[in-house]
């Protein structure tokens, strides 16, 4: 998440200096302040776009489980769910869900390796205790 902040405002500045340093003279293009300002807010989109990727998160208590992916936010009752599993090759962990569907969690991601292999454990434990429980 910091990675993704820290991104993001490189990738501001670069677009406010770009746009600082377009030529206000004519060389054959000739750049206004309305390019500079689009310059800027081209900027502000890339960024944005970003740091949608640091939005994912898992939350997961005794009562079921909430997934916050890149735009859509869900939560399921532990019962609802079958499972929590990370298939071979895949990118990020995700919920078994009837009917052979699923749902990613986009949060538990392969390349965090260890933390992810906590993360599935952990979420598998919460779904072992409320199955049994109940």
């Amino acid at each position: 998440m910091i990675t993704a902040w820290v991104s993001a405002a490189g990738i501001m500045v670069f677009f406010v200096i770009a746009a600082y340093l377009m030529p206000s003279e004519d060389t054959g293009v000739i750049f206004r302040p309305v390019d500079q300002v689009a310059m800027m807010i081209i900027g502000g989109f890339v960024a944005g776009g970003l740091l949608l990727m640091a939005r994912p998160r898992v939350r997961a208590d005794a009562s079921g489980i909430e997934v916050r992916n890149v735009i859509t936010t869900r939560w399921f009752a532990w019962d609802e769910v079958l499972g929590v599993s990370f298939p071979d090759g895949a990118s990020s962990a995700r919920l078994e869900l009837p009917d052979d569907e699923y749902h990613a969690v986009l949060a538990v991601q392969s390349v965090d390796r260890g933390l992810a292999v906590r993360g599935v454990r952990t979420l598998r434990e919460l779904h072992r205790a409320a199955v049994v429980g109940s």
